[in-house]
């Protein structure tokens, strides 16, 4: 009798099942599966005891029979559809993939991350829509790729930055007012009197570069100054090296800049050193993003912070709704502050 006991109870004592919870409980076994996948077909008194009997034997669901039951796969996928070297080279990634799984963390919902350079997103879109995830978060969406915005037409996707695109999506997207915050910016380099300002702007095939372009313009033409010297790279030091020689090549006399991101302007500020130019003495210089570029640059940037753990939070919260049938607001604006820094 002993030797037949031992192994049932070693498998009580390892790993509690469905049956053991119900017994617990005192209900039966489909009450306690309704309960696990979330069922509104359960009195509050039989759901509390259920729960009580789960923390008590320490009992995981059966992640395989939750997804047969319910239909759902508990995953979403956040999709970067940009190279490897840029995605871990960028800050901006880690910490709006920080914000996601910090929401994602309280949830039953995993996080698949995908990295999709141009030449694999169809493969990635199909992928997505095989039924692996139940929706998709996409960040730094170029508008010269359709295949995500093909995707919002049949699974929820929430994108980070508005989409661009000829006539819209009604995919729903998490943002910042990049026009406003661009032009406020520019504005401190007014404020100190520099007439003589350039920009180094985002991709065109970018809601963040197109915006950003905006609001430096709109700042200057109210000021009644010129619009012309424009130069643009992609975000990365390195462009930013390289449109500032042009710019200076243009117009020596360039006494203000704004930098579309901060990666851009730590490459400018390497080429304004080497033609012998202080910041700011000669040049005031301000740009959008605080990150470790701005916070490390000599000398130290001012830059407009936006709330990126928290952009990646509410992107989370809004796909989660979505997938649960909700109806969610198609734009969704975060705040940006200015951090005032010695650079300007």
């Amino acid at each position: 009798m002993t030797t037949r006991e031992t192994p049932s109870i070693h498998r009580a004592q390892g790993q509690p099942t469905l049956e053991m919870v119900a017994a617990a409980a005192g209900v039966s076994r489909s009450t306690v599966s309704r309960v696990v996948n979330d069922s509104p077909q359960v009195t509050p008194e039989a759901a509390a005891a259920v729960k009580a009997a789960i923390e008590k034997l320490g009992y995981v669901p059966n992640r395989a029979a939750r997804i047969l039951a319910s239909r759902r796969t508990f995953s979403i996928a956040l999709v970067i559809p940009e190279n490897t070297a840029k995605f871990f080279s960028d800050p901006y990634f880690a910490t709006v993939i920080q914000g996601v799984a910090m929401h994602l963390a309280k949830t039953d919902f995993t996080l698949s991350l995908l990295i999709a350079p141009e030449n694999d997103a169809e493969k990635t879109r199909r992928y997505l829509q095989a039924g692996n995830v139940d929706g998709a978060i996409i960040l730094s969406h170029h508008s010269d790729d359709r295949s995500y915005l093909l995707l919002a037409q049949s699974i929820p996707v929430v994108f980070g930055g508005r989409p661009v695109t000829p006539e819209g999506t009604d995919a729903a997207y998490v943002d910042v007012d990049n026009v406003e915050a661009a032009r406020e910016v520019t504005a401190r380099l007014l404020a100190r009197g520099r007439r003589r300002i350039a920009t180094i702007a985002g991709p065109l095939n970018m809601s963040a570069g197109i915006d950003r372009l905006q609001g430096w313009r709109e700042a200057l033409t109210d000021a009644g100054l010129s619009t012309d010297l424009i130069e643009h790279g992609d975000f990365s030091p390195a462009s930013g090296a390289a449109a500032m020689r042009r710019l200076l090549e243009r117009d020596p006399s360039i006494d203000g800049l704004f930098a579309a991101s901060a990666q851009m302007a730590s490459g400018a500020l390497t080429v304004l050193r080497e033609h012998g130019l202080e910041v700011p003495r000669d040049l005031g210089l301000v740009a959008f993003d605080d990150d470790y570029f701005a916070a490390s640059a000599i000398p130290p940037l001012t830059t407009v912070a936006q709330p990126s753990v928290e952009v990646g939070k509410r992107m989370a919260a809004v796909l989660l709704r979505s997938i649960e049938g909700e109806k969610v607001p198609a734009v969704t604006m975060m705040p940006t502050t200015i951090v005032e820094r010695a650079s300007a």
